[in-house]
């Protein structure tokens, strides 16, 4: 398996749990649309709710999930905490990643 060229240095497992360890977070259509939503500025949980009309257990689980894997900020202010991307290399991959699935389906010829 080929790697990017400035990870050869990198043993073949150590590679593959680092892209899993992202690639997880991002396999989750909810924790997609949070991504998005937070990509602009940065919002509170509620304002993430009523944005994309979801229930608040569900964003708070889907935002710890996303903490965890590095992939928003938080910021706290007084009683409130706000969320944002961590990286906006993020946008770019989620864009590769629609490209890539909109060329494979366009290309199908089995269902």
């Amino acid at each position: 398996m080929a790697q990017p060229s400035h990870e050869k240095m990198m043993p073949l497992e150590d590679y593959l749990q680092t892209v899993a360890f992202v690639a997880k977070s991002l396999a989750d259509e909810n924790r997609l649309r949070i991504l998005l939503c937070v990509n602009n500025e940065k919002k509170s949980v509620s304002s993430i709710v009523e944005e994309l009309n979801l229930s608040q257990p569900l964003v708070s689980h889907h935002l710890k999930e996303l903490r965890q894997a590095l992939l928003v900020k938080v910021e706290r202010s007084g009683p409130f905490v706000y969320y944002e991307i961590a990286d906006a290399r993020i946008l770019t991959i989620l864009e590769a990643l629609k490209a890539l699935a909109t060329d494979l389906l366009a290309a199908r010829t089995t269902f």
